[in-house]
């Protein structure tokens, strides 16, 4: 039986970080240079060709965060995949001129950070994602994450909202 097409062809494979710490607080980024009030979210970033999506998503935690795969321990993941489109005045924007896509879909994984804050270096990587951080309560995302992000957040909370207890 041939594989099911992909629902979202023309949306960036990306995945999705929701890091919690020992008291169940989750790692909450401010995305550099951008304005409040929706300037926070988690990490998240592309899918290389060919790369193992678990793989993907410590690489990006690694590079957002400056956090080391050792320093987590995978706590599951939101099976399948979670899209969004970019609404018209992003994908009309001239400085999004390289976005070839319509939007997103992403995998989510949830990790338990056992590291401690000397771990987290934003600048490590070099191309700066976020110019802050702090440990924040899982249910409280949404209405930190831009709005045409939001379900997708509050997918997020759902599934993975036993670990934040």
């Amino acid at each position: 039986m041939p594989a099911p097409a992909d629902p979202w062809p023309n949306h960036r494979a990306n995945v999705g970080i929701a890091l919690f710490n020992s008291a169940g607080q989750v790692w909450l980024g401010r995305r550099e240079s951008t304005p409040p009030p929706w300037n926070w979210q988690l990490p998240q970033g592309g899918i290389d060709a060919g790369e193992d999506v678990e793989a993907a998503a410590l690489r990006e935690l690694e590079e957002e965060t400056g956090i080391r795969p050792e320093c987590v321990d995978p706590l599951g993941n939101i099976p399948g995949w979670i899209a969004y489109d970019y609404p018209p005045d992003v994908r009309e924007d001239p400085r999004f001129h390289k976005k070839r896509h319509l939007g997103q879909k992403q995998r989510w994984f949830a990790f338990r950070f056992h590291g401690s804050e000397a771990d987290i270096d934003l600048e490590r990587h070099g191309e700066v994602e976020f110019d802050a951080w702090r440990w924040g309560e899982l249910a409280e995302i949404p209405d930190l994450i831009i709005p045409w992000k939001r379900d997708v957040y509050l997918r997020v909370v759902e599934a993975f909202g036993a670990y934040a207890r």
